[in-house]
């Protein structure tokens, strides 16, 4: 069973699903993981006929600290004030620096996933007054979270520690203040220059109602009680949230012990990975969320996510070789086998359930979808590259019959996705520039086995023309072991003929998005001797 199907089948009645994002920069797309995990357990629960809501919160209260200091975004001189009060940067039109890196960039890329959560800003939360009963019941109970911390985590707080961040009413900080001394209404604080390493506080001292906004609640805490103000059934963290004793366990723990309630389902979810190491923007590792929202479609997206179970790591570069043409080749494999297509290559236990997620609607025709034709990504990125094709008309007759309105759209989706990716992330070798004025110089250095190679292809396409990528790369490698030759040199043969460098993207796909008859002359011009080739096989 499909994991999110299992969850489901494990609960009764109405369920609230909730997930949250800091907004402290630029938000990378291995965050996407959580967002398209609990959109997926929604759905699920809406399927079986469960009442469930789903809700998205940005916790815009937070302090400017190290961790947004690390980013080139973040504003030196605003560390330790709330980031719903931080400037967005020069030229954005956001109110703050939390509107700008998430309502503004971070958001919007949910609906092109599908994904349309009830969103609430914690900054909006907190003046209302509906968290001050938590308020209240963590300072009445601080000596109680401050053993639980001990006994969960082995953190030490000091004595006299209150669970509390007030907001200074000189210098507006909320990251360098000390709360002290709670008299059942009002709470004594400090702001302190040298309270974190990160920010400076400006000195002031006081007393204030640490309610309406005047004051939050640190991360743990404020956690919890969010579960409890919301009603939170099902909510799952990443994993270094999760482990032993950290802050999943503190936060549980507090739900139980101090608001008396039991916490949360938690479904952990690993990292997104490149080269085995985390995403972190603030770290120059990864990719912008947004930025890839532009290049991947929704439906491409979910899958990466979806495919694995949400324990299991992902790899992924965005700018790798290949990283990008091969997740969309994979998601068109399981798109084919739930059509009903033999399709190569093992299968995750239940492919059709796995497309039927990924589609941004979850009311779709999942047959209508999945026979879609769907032109190779790598294929439309050629052709993409070759001036006067008319894209939609050459993939209309690779299908041999017009495309439907859905296909129309797809193949221009998908054109504009490849146009986005060769500007953006492809490799040398993906962009390409066929020589048009006859044979390359670099054929002329061909051995005369290449050479033998090359005619071989020709001969084998024109008695039956090749009429897709995989069927050239078919061909490619026959005319290869019929020449006796290794396929790396069969290769560069076909990017000296036609590239005129020794390297390129994937031939099958290259020789299928040119013309037939160009592919015919240029083959035979590079195959003859260099002195006979020199006036051949011009386009």
């Amino acid at each position: 069973m499909f994991w999110a199907d299992e969850l489901a089948a494990s609960v009764d009645g109405p369920q609230v699903v909730n997930d949250s994002k800091t907004p402290s920069g630029t938000v990378h797309v291995g965050s996407l993981r959580g967002p398209v995990i609990h959109d997926q357990v929604h759905r699920a629960l809406l399927e079986r006929g469960i009442a469930s809501r789903f809700l998205y919160g940005v916790e815009d209260l937070d302090p400017m600290d190290a961790q947004a200091l690390l980013t080139p975004d973040a504003v030196d001189r605003y560390m330790g004030v709330p980031l719903a009060e931080v400037p967005a940067p020069e030229g954005s039109d956001a109110t703050s620096y939390a509107r700008h890196f998430v309502g503004t960039l971070f958001l919007p890329t949910f609906a092109r996933l599908g994904i349309h959560p009830e969103f609430y800003w914690l900054s909006e939360i907190y003046p209302t007054g509906r968290l001050d009963p938590y308020i209240r019941i963590a300072l009445d109970r601080a000596e109680e979270i401050r053993a639980l911390y001990m006994r969960v985590s082995r953190v030490e707080k000091p004595a006299g520690w209150l669970p509390l961040h007030a907001r200074c009413e000189s210098c507006g900080k909320i990251g360098t203040t000390l709360v002290t001394d709670w008299d059942g209404e009002t709470v004594r604080y400090q702001c302190l220059p040298d309270f974190v390493a990160w920010a400076r506080g400006c000195g002031n001292e006081g007393r204030i109602s640490p309610f309406g906004g005047r004051a939050k609640m640190p991360f743990n805490v404020e956690w919890a009680s969010k579960w409890s103000l919301f009603g939170v059934t099902i909510e799952g963290c990443g994993k270094d949230l999760a482990t032993a004793g950290g802050s999943r366990d503190r936060s549980d723990a507090i739900s139980r012990e101090i608001f008396e309630r039991e916490p949360p389902r938690n479904v952990m979810y690993e990292f997104l990975n490149i080269g085995g190491r985390k995403m972190s923007t603030s770290k120059g590792r990864g990719a912008a969320a947004h930025r890839i929202a532009e290049v991947v479609p929704g439906e491409v997206l979910r899958f990466l996510f979806l495919r694995p179970r949400p324990n299991q790591a992902i790899e992924f570069d965005p700018e790798g070789t290949d990283a990008i043409p091969r997740l969309f080749d994979e998601f068109d494999r399981i798109a084919g086998a739930t059509a009903g297509l033999e399709v190569k290559g093992q299968l995750p236990p239940d492919p059709d359930r796995l497309f039927a997620a990924s589609l941004l609607d979850p009311g779709a025709d999942v047959a209508a979808e999945a026979g879609l034709h769907r032109p190779a990504f790598a294929h439309l990125a050629l052709l993409a590259q070759i001036p006067g094709t008319d894209i939609p008309a050459r993939i209309a007759a690779e299908k041999g019959a017009p495309l439907t309105d859905a296909e129309a759209r797809l193949v221009d989706e998908r054109t504009s996705a490849a146009r986005a990716w060769l500007e953006a992330y492809a490799p040398p070798e993906a962009v390409v520039a066929v020589r048009t004025d006859g044979v390359p110089p670099l054929a002329a250095t061909l051995a005369p086995e290449q050479r033998a190679f090359l005619a071989s292809l020709a001969a084998a396409a024109e008695a039956a023309p090749p009429a897709s990528g995989d069927a050239w790369q078919t061909a490619i490698f026959d005319a290869a072991r019929a020449s006796d030759l290794p396929p790396g040199r069969a290769f560069a043969a076909l990017y000296a003929a036609f590239l005129d460098r020794p390297n390129g993207p994937r031939a099958g796909w290259l020789l299928a998005g040119l013309a037939p008859d160009l592919v015919l002359a240029r083959l035979r011009a590079a195959a003859a001797p260099p002195a006979a080739s020199a006036t051949g096989g011009a386009s």
